[in-house]
């Protein structure tokens, strides 16, 4: 038996991989167990941007130590980091034996000694009631400042047939919520089946028996799927909750990013939102001190923020990407502390609207998800809130056992904060 352990670093999108990867190991062959010494330890990195980067070379040089200690028999490195920086890995860290990039799956299967495979299967090393699932790879869109098109590759959906055969894979192992997630959700099958076709699969998804929640994370507002708001408003199942990504609202800047929209347009697309899909929860990420980003057009974003009242929001300072259109075009011309600045302004607006919607839920009675038990309190979500990047509600329990791990039971709010909310079990 080879003995495997995998850390796995970045987002969620690599943790499917790494339980597709896992899945993929002859249980007869390879056994996978996080204590101890390994034959293999394998790092799945990140690449995406500057932070990302050295979390995942620390990793992997604490992988170089474990090594040198006799812990890992090979030292092995995939994913997005040696993906996209293939030609200067090896030499820097040569005590690495094996480098694969995010798009070798079965080449590093081979190199583990395993057959290869279509990826369809998962292995969860840590079960909860719900689960991401990666309905496509690559990216199409060409943003000005994101590395992912030249990571990931192009654009490439998962056929229905295998996505249906993993949810209920996963629905057999105790999952009810499922985090559709991709590069960008809203392209879904115009490469397979020549149209856009995300409100198909969720009709398909949710017929399974089982399911009882699908989650949208990661579209795109350029020419939105008028179809999907339709699942999202009559389908039960389809959360109101959509992570639209929106990055900017002012002309100039979107325009130096490559977003193919416009404010008006952005503007537009709220409002159909909200009105097509009543009481719909949004969640979006912005992007502060990019190129052409001045005081006036960081202002029309904080205007546009108090507008919009989004539910969830995170932010980010740009951070020049080396291979990038904008790395090579746009001269970053905001200096850090100025992007320090605008972020901290930025996020103290949205925690006072943050802190106004959760308040405003208190006293409501709504249907949560146990994700976990802590000290006796009941860790979960409505549909409101996605797990990792979301707050949660503490639930005061009339028992808090961890049978309840994955169950749905109804709760009253009854006090609440920027991020978390608290509440008792009915």
């Amino acid at each position: 038996m080879k003995k495997i352990k995998v850390i796995t670093l970045g987002c969620s999108k690599n943790s499917v991989d790494t339980e597709h990867l896992l899945a993929a190991l002859p249980p007869e062959e390879f056994t996978v167990d996080f204590d101890g010494p390994a034959d293999y330890l394998l790092y799945n990195t990140c690449g995406f941007i500057g932070d990302a980067k050295e979390e995942s070379i620390q990793a992997v040089l604490e992988g170089v130590q474990a090594k040198s200690r006799g812990e890992a028999g090979k030292l092995v490195v995939f994913g997005c980091l040696s993906e996209r920086y293939a030609s200067q890995m090896p030499s820097l860290i040569p005590e690495v034996d094996a480098w694969f990039g995010a798009r070798d799956m079965n080449p590093l299967l081979k190199y583990l000694g395993a057959p290869p495979s279509r990826f369809i299967s998962r292995r969860q090393e840590n079960p909860r009631g719900y689960a991401y699932l990666k309905i496509s790879e690559g990216c199409d869109r060409r943003c000005s400042y994101c590395a992912i098109p030249f990571i990931r590759g192009a654009h490439k959906s998962v056929p229905m047939e295998d996505l249906e055969t993993e949810a209920r894979q996963l629905v057999s192992e105790g999952v009810s919520e499922l985090l559709l997630i991709a590069q960008d959700t809203t392209f879904y099958g115009l490469d397979l089946y020549g149209r856009r076709s995300l409100a198909e699969l969720l009709r398909r998804l949710s017929a399974i028996e089982g399911v009882e929640r699908l989650r949208i994370h990661y579209s795109y507002p350029a020419d939105f799927p008028e179809d999907v708001l339709e699942q999202m408003a009559s389908n039960p199942k389809v959360c109101k909750y959509l992570d639209i990504p929106l990055q900017h609202i002012s002309d100039k800047v979107l325009s130096n990013m490559h977003r193919n929209v416009d404010g008006a347009r952005t503007r537009a697309l709220i409002k159909r939102l909200r009105d097509m899909v009543p009481g719909v929860v949004l969640r979006t990420t912005l992007i502060v001190g990019h190129p052409g980003e001045g005081e006036e057009e960081f202002e029309e974003l904080l205007d546009f923020v108090r507008e919009s009242r989004f539910e969830r929001l995170g932010a980010f300072t740009y951070s020049e990407e080396e291979g990038t259109w904008g790395a090579g075009h746009l001269t970053d011309d905001v200096p850090e502390e100025e992007k320090r600045r605008r972020l901290d302004a930025l996020m103290s607006l949205q925690a006072d609207i943050s802190l106004n919607f959760n308040r405003s839920r208190i006293g409501t009675v709504e249907r949560v998800l146990v994700d976990d038990v802590v000290n006796g309190i009941l860790v979960c979500r409505s549909f409101a809130e996605s797990p990792e990047v979301d707050g949660e509600i503490l639930v005061s329990a009339k028992e808090a056992g961890e049978n309840l791990i994955g169950s749905y039971i109804d709760v009253r709010i009854t006090d609440a904060d920027e991020y978390d909310l608290k509440a008792v079990q009915l």
